[in-house]
């Protein structure tokens, strides 16, 4: 498997890690491990827009669908 080295983290930032993971009752190991694969698992706003994108079959465009759930976001 492959392994992840992550250099010049900040004392603060390392600090918080290592008392997140053990409250969570993991090593710093496993706690980071778990976050990252959370991570990797949510896609990103560009992500899911490119997947939209890719769709086909409706019979709206994206651009028409943002304006119409604004426009209902907005009269709220």
């Amino acid at each position: 498997m492959p392994n992840v080295q992550i250099k010049n983290v900040p004392p603060e930032t390392h600090r918080v890690l290592r008392e997140r993971a053990a409250k969570a009752g993991q090593s710093q190991q496993e706690y980071l491990l778990a976050l990252l694969v959370d991570a990797a698992r949510t896609p990103t706003l560009d992500e899911i827009f490119e997947r939209v994108e890719q769709r086909t079959g409706g019979g709206i465009s994206l651009a028409f669908a943002a304006e119409t759930i604004r426009a209902d976001r907005d009269s709220r």
